[in-house]
């Protein structure tokens, strides 16, 4: 019964429910603030749902510094469905994460014919823990949704290849758009259905080889077409690949690094380490976390060693090259990793699990079929065949376990990097979630540290540390970590009322802004506006209103400028500093100029709170206290009342779903109207209903 279709079918679905059931844990986890904010619990446009407008949206944002609709429109999805509960948005990606890995079983399996070494490299993807950062990081659902449409694509491929025409081209070339509108790294599906024209598809003219070393495909035989012939064929193709190439990087202009803050020869030597790094955790996952990139030169025994790994291995392909998927799966991996290898430096990652997803499958399939054919050379029987593979998909499937539990929370996360590797990267980002509990650390976070103020000790111990890293050769490339520390030390200062220091590192952070946005105005103009905002705020704690009106205006300037190109982001930091000014303007007296300023937030902040209620009524309630404060003030009672009532509703509602934040502004709102009608002289028998 188990032959034939009935056997592939049953290891299929196998595959499938093991892979869920091994990655069921990260179901209890909850979003991360590592980009999980930006993709899905902070993003409007997410929780407006599949409506026109979203897709919309999804069409023409580089938001994230990437173009990828439907990566947008599958979060969007999500949100319709689950709202957020991390449960649902983590179930997604690990359903698409299993169909995945089936999908590389069915079609390993229809183009050679062999059931053993496909099942074995699909169960390697499936299981492999150097993948659980792809499965289990919500943010990451780019990764696992365009490899989905990668696999459907050269599936199509093949159809088309066994019987060429038309529409089954059209089909694979809006499958691979797919794949390019939910991560551009597919970019390199042309090259990889070239290699597969050479194996197992053998498209190529040559001789046929003994199917018992290379498994030719398709038994019935394609037509062999020469190679400029094949390649022609992919010119289409190509257009596609150039077409996504060039809005990733207008989209990712302002996030590259520049050649000064990272030199060409640097890249090139941490290619050649990165590539080596990755065949190394591909062979023995130990210490998978983030890889900040180094600001320094990497040693030279590194990247000597890693190159001759590199040429070693291609040495030893090219003398097996009658194993034609030696071949096929080398090229896989350095083909395929050549979009993220970091010749253009995007980020701070010298290299990242999540990237080795796809490339991996090459290095898979020469194990696979490496092994497969020294087995049957050496007439082992199957048993023993079995057994070994096994047991080696079980300890990869205990360390993927294991490999879950550092994404629980972002303390997790960033404690086992820093465990992993000291780094000021790792330092900062410690020190930021020490200062954001409630949305950082999960309860048994907390249980380490007895008490606030000892959590806040340590979070000034990391950002200190991070500072003492900071490397002293090519400032330029540390430049924005510094200033990134200084900022996030200036905000702990503050949250201490240590004015002085909040006023130095505030200042520091804000001088290296301003020399960054000079150079790169695209990348650092948005960060110049947080610093002037930051350091106006201190100046007005300090009572240096003037130097604070033009830190608050400056900032303006610069958000309403950003704003006119991306009103999406940067509306809500025109709100925000509008509010800045406002209050600065009461403060001296300027009440015409407050009232207009106030005016503009609130249309800003009704207008952002009508697209997402979620993350902008807050803004909207905090807008109208203010206001109401200003109308009491002018004794414009009534407006004050107006303008308290609203926010009275809208921090009852906030109230009613997070008590524990939002009930101290019920209060709040309560006492101002009761003062009001204090004033007044009025006993307004509404007010009873206030209370809480």
């Amino acid at each position: 019964m188990l032959a034939g279709k009935n056997l592939n079918a049953v290891l299929c679905v196998l595959l499938a429910a093991v892979t869920t059931a091994l990655y069921i844990p990260v179901m209890d986890h909850p979003f991360v603030v590592l980009d999980d904010r930006e993709y899905v619990t902070a993003n409007p446009h997410i929780h407006g749902g599949l409506g026109w407008s979203t897709i919309k949206w999804a069409f023409t944002s580089t938001a994230a510094a990437n173009w990828h609709p439907l990566t947008w429109l599958s979060h969007a999805f999500d949100y319709q469905l689950f709202a957020l509960n991390p449960a649902g948005h983590h179930l997604d990606s690990v359903l698409i994460h299993a169909l995945d890995a089936a999908l590389l079983f069915l079609l390993l399996v229809w183009v050679t014919k062999r059931v053993g070494p496909s099942v074995a490299v699909a169960a390697l993807f499936a299981l492999h823990p150097i993948n659980v950062e792809s499965v289990a990081w919500v943010a990451e659902r780019k990764n696992v949704l365009s490899t989905l449409f990668f696999l459907l694509a050269i599936a199509a491929y093949v159809w088309h290849a066994k019987k060429p025409g038309w529409r089954r081209y059209l089909l694979v070339a809006a499958l691979f758009a797919a794949g390019l509108m939910s991560k551009p790294m597919v970019i390199t599906l042309p090259f990889v259905l070239l290699l597969l024209d050479y194996w197992p598809l053998e498209r190529t003219p040559g001789t046929t080889l003994d199917r018992t070393e290379s498994a030719p495909a398709i038994s019935n035989g394609m037509p062999r077409l020469p190679f400029s012939s094949l390649l022609v064929e992919k010119i289409p193709l190509l257009f596609f690949s150039a077409a996504s190439a060039w809005i990733t990087l207008k989209a990712q202009r302002g996030a590259e690094h520049t050649l000064g803050e990272s030199p060409l020869g640097a890249r090139i030597a941490n290619a050649v380490v990165a590539y080596a790094s990755y065949l190394g955790k591909m062979l023995w996952p130990a210490r998978l976390a983030f890889y900040p990139h180094s600001v320094t030169a990497l040693p030279a025994w590194q990247w000597i060693l890693s190159a001759l790994v590199l040429t070693g291995v291609t040495a030893f392909v090219v003398a097996f090259r009658r194993k034609r998927y030696l071949m096929v799966g080398w090229l896989w991996f350095l083909g395929t990793l050549v979009p993220v290898i970091g010749l253009v430096q995007v980020g701070e990652a010298t290299m990242a699990d999540r990237y080795a997803y796809v490339p991996l499958i090459g290095i898979f399939i020469m194990l696979a079929w490496g092994l497969a054919d020294l087995a049957e050379a050496k007439k082992v029987r199957v048993v023993w065949q079995i057994v070994p593979v096994v047991c080696a998909l079980v300890a990869l499937a205990s360390i993927s376990i294991r490999q879950m539990a550092y994404w629980n929370s972002d303390y997790d996360l960033w404690s086992h990097t820093l465990a992993l590797s000291e780094t000021p990267l790792a330092h900062n980002a410690l020190g930021v979630v020490l200062m954001n509990p409630d949305s950082e650390m999960s309860r048994d976070d907390l249980a380490n540290f007895g008490t606030g103020q000892e959590r806040i000790d340590a979070a000034r111990r990391h950002f200190e540390r991070a500072l003492e890293l900071m490397p002293q050769q090519n400032p330029r490339a540390y430049l924005p970590d510094m200033a990134r520390t200084l900022n996030n030390l200036g905000n702990l200062d503050r949250l201490q009322n240590r004015t002085e220091e909040a006023r130095r590192d505030y200042g520091g952070a804000l001088g290296i802004y301003q020399q960054l946005a000079q150079q790169n105005p695209d990348a650092y103009l948005p960060y110049l506006a947080g610093a002037l905002n930051n350091f106006g705020s201190i100046d007005r704690l300090q009572n240096r209103l003037d130097e604070a009106r033009q830190c608050f205006e400056d900032a303006l300037k610069i958000n309403r400028q950003l704003a006119a190109q991306n009103p999406a982001k940067y509306l809500p930091n025109v709100a925000m500093t509008l509010n800045n000014v406002a209050l600065l303007d009461a403060v001296q007296s300027r009440m015409d100029e407050a009232r207009r300023h106030y005016e503009e937030a609130l249309k800003i902040d009704r207008q952002l709170a009508e697209q997402s209620p979620a993350v902008y009524l807050p803004d909207l309630a905090m807008t109208l206290s203010e206001f109401g404060l200003l109308d009491a003030v002018q004794n414009r009672m009534d407006d004050a009342r107006q303008h308290y009532e609203e926010a009275l509703k809208i921090n009852r509602q906030l109230a009613a779903q997070d008590p524990g934040v939002y009930q101290p502004d019920v209060a709040m709102t309560l006492s101002r109207l009761d003062w009001i009608d204090s004033r007044m002289g009025s006993k307004n028998p509404a007010l009873a209903t206030r209370r809480p």
